[in-house]
């Protein structure tokens, strides 16, 4: 039992360690040579999400998850792969979660039409709230005749 246990936890330690002992990817924190390539990079950065943070994009993200994602897009870009085919890796290695910007499939509708039919709902409540009563005040004939 004593030996199991000892096993036991050398594996936990050994796995522990491993977690962040690779260095970062070299582009994760340095940008392309080309500024143009380089503003394309940083342009596709903004709008893809960092899976860890959730609420920053990989651009502004300092987690190593980012920084991984940082040097694909960049050695991308850099050997002259289009970004929306570098946006459709990305989602089809992550998910849609990954893009600020998701695409219209079955899974995502409800992501448009909901808010869609919910201004929908509140025009309609609001069209006969206020503006299906007509208000007859003093004074105010329809035909036009005078009493």
């Amino acid at each position: 039992m004593r030996h199991f246990i000892i096993l036991l936890a050398a594996m936990f330690a050994a796995t522990a360690a491993a977690q962040d002992s690779l260095p970062p990817a070299p582009y994760a924190y340095r940008q392309l040579n080309d500024p143009a390539q380089e503003a394309k990079a940083q342009e596709l950065m903004e709008t893809l999400r960092c899976l860890k943070c959730q609420s920053q994009s990989i651009a502004d993200s300092d987690a190593p998850m980012a920084g991984d994602m940082r040097h694909q897009v960049r050695t991308r870009i850099a050997a002259g792969e289009d970004p929306e085919a570098i946006r459709q890796w990305l989602v089809e290695r992550y998910g849609d979660y990954v893009s600020y910007a998701p695409r219209v499939t079955a899974s995502t509708w409800p992501l448009f039409a909901v808010p869609l039919l919910l201004l929908l709902a509140a025009a309609i409540i609001l069209w006969r709230r206020i503006g299906g009563k007509a208000e007859h005040r003093p004074g105010d004939y329809s035909d036009g005749e005078e009493l």
